[in-house]
């Protein structure tokens, strides 16, 4: 169901359902969507249709349909028109038709707001619905986006009958922008040129990461037939009170929505870069090293040629001792004091001998680049400054070997910068990495091609993850692929055939364990729909 612009423009829903084929065919002339598909895609997973249904003794008919969103597992948003007839009628029910699986939730209506066109229903039947994000930033003029729901001009296209609508079915998304700077007088609306016709009403207005802008409520077209292309959403600033008021508390999002390609390219960037700059400082190494070299050759030279004097200058002094033992020997030979003169031969002898190892074990002058080597290695074991390292070599979060070969507990911290977060919580992230791709003590990591990572298939989620873990660069990545149901039973299913190994497995298991972690990961979309990377550092 689709509300028109009030008075004096506002046209009949028959009117609207006549006309909406035009205005959807003057879309498909519209310039190509921004939007990433495959985020559109995943946030269409929560998206429902909303049917009322009149029962009684003549039977069952189907009153009106429209659209909602999920905002919890059991809690639809959608306007307050759409179910308006449901109020006061006890024998009108509301049904929420998912867009997948196979499963239909009766509602009812648990907080109603007609001042700003807004309902909340709370399903039954222990509905598990995946829940959409919602932006609360700012939505400039000219910001691409996407309307997501079930416009009933398609399905009479399609030539549904009341039993097909209450079964699940896609989605219908169109594409446009923002025309910031007029809203309803009523309540704040968000005025867009995303084609809606009768049907669309509550479904969401979405960014180009999937996240919710507003609530699509209605649109303009002239009492003349001439349509004008646009709609009016409602804006995040009327959502927030309205799901305050019921005690909701959505997940919100507020960081930029940048693209995975993006992301990519800064990532080849700051690649490049750091590979020039590796480059630089190698040479500043180099040159470093030759300085260091220069000095120590230097020092052992002077080093070398002072042992070289001490030597000389020990020999002649031995040498001289030994004329003097001379003398005395020569003096008790004519004295004839046979004692005396072996005493003086003896003494003799021994400094002439002690004078030939003071002359052979001076140094030689070759001993000097020994030394110089020497003094370099002495410097490069006890990391002094010029010796081996130049700028670049450490960095934030450098546990050395000691992060390799044991267990290291580290706090990883996410980088925006590098970052694309469009469902998940910003948190710090506690790790103990250990040898051999054991993380937490519990959870052993494959290793393949791409290094060290684990497939997470939840049960209870249509979420894959995929985390990865570089011990060299001390980072952790997270990247979340939003699929649908039937992906995530064939990913159930190839998960069942892996065999884990133990935590802190040899090498040849964690690279087993990476091998059967490649069959889920060929199933996964080229790219995810998150990717968050954190920087880690020793944990305090």
């Amino acid at each position: 169901m689709l509300s028109l612009l009030f008075a004096p423009t506002r046209l009949s829903l028959t009117r609207l359902r006549v006309f909406a084929p035009l205005v959807l065919a003057l879309a498909a002339f519209a310039g190509p969507a921004l939007a990433d598909p495959a985020d559109i895609a995943a946030a269409s997973r929560g998206v429902v249709r909303v049917v009322l249904v009149r029962t009684g003794w003549t039977g069952t008919s189907m009153l009106e349909h429209g659209s909602g969103f999920a905002v919890g597992p059991d809690l639809i948003v959608t306007n307050a028109h759409v179910v308006a007839d449901a109020r006061n009628d006890g024998a009108v029910v509301i049904g929420v038709i998912p867009s997948q699986g196979r499963d239909s939730y009766p509602a009812h209506i648990v907080a109603y707001s007609p001042a700003n066109d807004l309902a909340l229903l709370q399903l039954g039947n222990h509905a598990t619905l995946p829940a959409l994000t919602l932006f609360p930033g700012p939505v400039p003029d000219g910001m691409q986006i996407a309307a997501v729901g079930y416009p009933g001009n398609v399905d009479a296209a399609q030539g549904l009958n009341a039993g097909d609508m209450v079964t699940p079915k896609d989605t219908v998304k169109t594409y446009g922008q923002v025309s910031a700077g007029r809203s309803s007088k009523q309540f704040d609306t968000i005025l867009h040129t995303a084609q809606l016709g009768a049907g669309n009403s509550g479904g969401p207005l979405l960014d180009t990461c999937g996240r919710v802008l507003g609530v699509n409520s209605f649109g303009t077209v002239s009492d003349n037939g001439t349509d004008s292309s646009f709609f009016f959403a409602i804006s995040m600033r009327e959502i927030e009170p309205f799901l305050k008021s019921a005690h909701v508390t959505p997940h919100l999002a507020s960081l930029p929505c940048t693209s995975i390609a993006d992301l990519d390219r800064a990532d080849h960037q700051r690649a490049a870069e750091d590979q020039v700059r590796a480059a630089a400082d190698q040479v500043a190494r180099g040159a470093a090293r030759e300085r260091a070299l220069d000095e120590a050759r230097h020092d052992a030279e002077i080093d070398v040629l002072a042992e070289r004097d001490n030597g000389l200058a020990l020999a002649a002094l031995l040498l001289v001792g030994v004329i003097g033992a001379a003398t005395f020997t020569f003096l008790q030979w004519q004295r004839q004091r046979v004692r005396a003169m072996r005493i003086g031969i003896a003494l003799a002898a021994l400094l002439l001998i002690g004078a030939g190892f003071a002359w052979i074990l001076r140094p030689s002058l070759g001993a000097i680049d020994e030394r110089a080597k020497d003094r370099i290695a002495e410097a490069e074991a006890s990391g002094a400054p010029g010796a081996n390292s130049g700028p670049g070599d450490t960095g934030p979060g450098d546990t050395g070997s000691a992060a390799k070969d044991s267990p290291a507990r580290l706090i990883c911290v996410l980088d925006p910068q590098r970052s694309r977060v469009t469902v998940s919580d910003i948190t710090d992230v506690p790790l103990q990495w250990g040898a051999g791709g054991c993380v937490n003590g519990k959870t052993q990591y494959g290793l393949a091609q791409d290094g060290w990572s684990r497939v997470l298939v939840p049960k209870d989620e249509d979420t894959i993850s995929v985390t990865h873990y570089d011990p060299d660069t001390h980072t952790y990545t997270l990247e979340r692929f939003l699929i649908g149901i039937e992906d995530m039973n064939r990913a159930r299913a190839e998960k069942q055939k892996i065999a884990f190994p133990p935590c802190g497995a040899s090498e040849d298991l964690a690279r087993q364990l990476g091998t059967a972690q490649g069959a889920i990961r060929a199933m996964l979309p080229p790219e995810p729909n998150e990717r968050m990377r954190y920087s880690c550092q020793p944990a305090r």
